[in-house]
Formats: structure tokens, C-alpha cells, sequence
């Protein structure tokens, strides 16, 4: 039987390029040799595509020097091929990589898991792992992903955006918005980023000030949501394409005052609580939620839907979607899997498998008017 060829991407051009390539050295590790001829492509904080020997090592090493230039795929006519622009000793050389089965993006945040990459997939006309434009921009942009929430009423915090040039032109009306929604604290975030990169929690105005201004370093749109008070943090991992399936629920008790990226990715100290102790009317209604709000921006591939639950009256609350989640070794979204009764290396091949289903839904649809 041929092997599968699959191109592993990471790094990328975001604030969460080290955590991508955590989750892919996890992603690369459990990719059996029997089944796929893999390709690794590491992407550069200047945008720059790479490949070679241990381009992973080299990235972890920051030493890329002696990598080789990937052409990224744009026409279809190519049909999956890529192309590596080699040194040599009178100049450059362009040639022509094996063609691609599938591409496996582990790229977190802007340029990786907000749509763009994969309307360069969708150009090319190659099988991806993951969701699609539409699905990887509204899960990625918090103000319309919450709006599109609202209007599937499924339940979410009181929350505004604002804008960079609003706190530059006059941060006291902004804070003054922010205060009118109801009681300190107040979380602020970047509206495109992930992995508590840029999130603070706020207690006065002071904190607001500076949470505002460092959520402004890495977006122009800043969102601002109201406490959920004293809940619980609860996480649901989706997987599937037109018929998605909900894993177990997963409790995050954080070490620190909220789930932070040091928390997630350098100390590991949050605690994980797998399954969730709370009643199974509760977990079954996440769960509900998880898929509606998965099928609401047509995600396909994967997903992670983490939630607030208020400790008292048991109120849910959508907090997001993360279309590419962490896949490193104390990441939620495998570990709920694994809870399930799914092996991280079942869960990787089912989304192979899923990323070739979509390529082959998306080759019935009929590009040109038919006579």
C-alpha cells in the first residue's frame, strides 16, 4: 500500500510560534513511519517556508541557516507539488519535491489558524487537516465569534470590542464603556490570538489600562468580557467533519489566577481534572453546545470548546473555539480523546483521514456553470 505523504507545518508568524512547535514535535512523534512518508516545513517569524534535515531541531536550536526554501503551493495545475530552492555552489536551484497528500498545519494563531493559511490550501486545491476559511477565521476572531454565538443562542459572557485607535484617541471613554457593563474584574484579550497570549485579568482601572495596552501590542481589535464569577473552567474536544462527536469534559483547575500560558505551556502546573465531576445533565449540555457552536461556523477536522460553569447554579457559558488546539504532551484536546477511549496516535490518523474526506466533498462541487 503507497504511503501517505504528509507535510507537517509549524511555527509560523504569531506570538504562539514556540507553542506550535511543542504541539508538532508531539504530532511528529506518533506519525507511523509504516503509513505516512512525512515532510516536515517549519515557517519562520518573517513568513519564510523551510525544509531539510531536522528542521525541527533546527528550529527548536533557532539555527536554520543550512535549511533549504520552500515555494509554497498556489495552482491547482501543480497538482500538490511543491518546490525547494537549494543553495549550490554557482547559485540556486529550484526542484520539484514529491507531491503532497496532505498537509498538516500544527500552526496556532495569526497566519496559521485564522483562515489564511488554509485559503492557500483551498488556491492550491490540496487536502488539509483542519477547519476551513470560513470556520478558521470566525473561530479565531473572538468578537465575531461571539456574535455568532448570540445569534445561535447559545450562552456567552457580556462582552465589547474595541479598537487600537480607540485607546490611543481617548482610553478614558473606553474604560468608561468597560465599567458600564457591569463590575471589576474584567478579562481584556486580543481578538485574534490564542493560548492566553496577551490576557489579562483586570481588577481596577490601573489593571484595565495596562490589560487594554498589552492586548493592543498584538491585535487592533481588543475584546474586553465581564468575570464569569466564581466557575469552574471546562473543556470539550470536537472531532469530525459534517457529523462531529464531543469527547468527554475535562476540569482545569488553574495554579495561577487564570489558565495562562505559563500555566499551559511552561510550568504545567494546573491541575487537570479527567472526567469532569460534574452532573451528567451538565456535561451532556456542554457537550450540546460544543457541537452547535462547531456545526454554527462550519468547522470541520478538530476543535477545542472551553467553557465557563458558575459553581452555584451550574449557568454554562461559551467562552471559545480553538480550531487548531494544542497537541503538545499535557495539551487538553488528546487528553480528553484519550479519556474517550482514543489514542493520540488513532487521534492524529483520524484527522488525516478527515482532511482527505473534506478534499473529496469539496471535489463534488462544481466549479464552472453548467450549459
Amino acid at each position: 500500500m503507497k504511503k501517505l505523504r504528509v507535510a507537517v507545518l509549524f511555527g509560523g508568524r504569531s506570538g504562539e510560534h514556540d507553542v506550535s512547535l511543542m504541539s508538532a514535535r508531539s504530532v511528529l512523534s506518533v506519525l507511523d513511519a509504516e503509513r505516512y512518508d512525512v515532510l516536515q516545513i517549519g515557517i519562520t517569524l518573517d513568513g519564510n517556508w523551510l525544509t531539510g534535515k531536522n528542521v525541527l531541531d533546527a528550529f527548536e536550536k533557532g539555527d536554520v541557516k543550512d535549511l533549504d526554501r520552500v515555494i509554497p503551493p498556489t495552482d491547482p495545475a501543480s497538482r500538490k507539488s511543491l518546490y525547494v530552492l537549494r543553495s549550490t555552489k554557482v547559485g540556486e536551484k529550484l526542484e520539484t519535491l514529491t507531491a503532497v497528500d496532505v498537509f498538516f498545519p500544527v500552526l496556532h494563531g495569526p497566519f496559521g489558524e485564522d483562515g489564511t493559511i488554509q485559503g492557500l490550501f483551498e488556491m492550491a486545491d490540496v487536502a488539509y487537516v483542519g477547519a476551513g476559511v470560513a470556520g478558521s477565521s470566525v473561530g479565531m476572531d473572538k468578537g465575531i465569534f461571539k456574535d455568532v454565538m448570540r445569534a445561535n443562542g447559545i450562552p456567552i459572557v457580556d462582552s465589547i470590542l474595541v479598537l487600537r485607535s480607540d485607546l490611543e484617541n481617548d482610553m478614558n471613554t473606553v474604560i468608561e464603556k468597560v465599567e458600564a457593563m457591569g463590575a471589576y474584574p474584567f478579562f481584556t484579550k486580543p481578538a485574534n490570538l490564542g493560548s492566553s497570549v496577551g490576557i489579562s485579568k483586570c481588577s481596577n482601572r490601573s489593571d484595565l489600562a495596562e490589560g487594554l495596552m498589552d492586548a493592543a501590542r498584538y491585535d487592533r481589535r481588543i475584546l474586553i468580557e465581564c468575570s464569569a464569577g466564581d466557575a469552574r473552567e471546562v473543556e470539550v474536544s470536537v472531532l469530525g467533519n459534517e457529523h462531529p462527536q464531543a469527547s468527554v469534559c475535562g476540569e482545569i483547575l488553574p495554579s495561577r489566577e487564570f489558565y495562562s500560558y505559563e500555566s499551559k505551556y511552561v510550568d504545567g502546573t494546573s491541575g487537570l481534572v479527567i472526567p469532569s465531576q460534574l452532573p451528567a445533565q451538565v456535561t451532556e449540555k456542554i457537550r450540546e453546545y460544543a457541537i452547535r457552536a462547531y456545526q454554527a461556523i462550519d468547522c470541520a477536522g478538530m476543535a477545542r470548546a472551553d467553557f465557563f460553569v458558575d459553581n452555584k447554579t451550574h449557568a454554562i457559558y461559551l467562552n471559545e473555539l480553538n480550531t487548531l488546539p494544542g497537541f503538545t504532551s499535557i495539551s487538553m484536546y488528546p487528553k480528553l480523546w484519550q479519556a474517550s477511549g482514543m489514542t493520540y496516535a488513532e487521534l492524529v490518523d483520524r484527522l488525516i483521514e478527515l482532511a482527505l474526506d473534506r478534499k473529496t466533498q469539496r471535489d463534488r462541487t462544481e466549479r464552472r456553470r453548467m450549459a
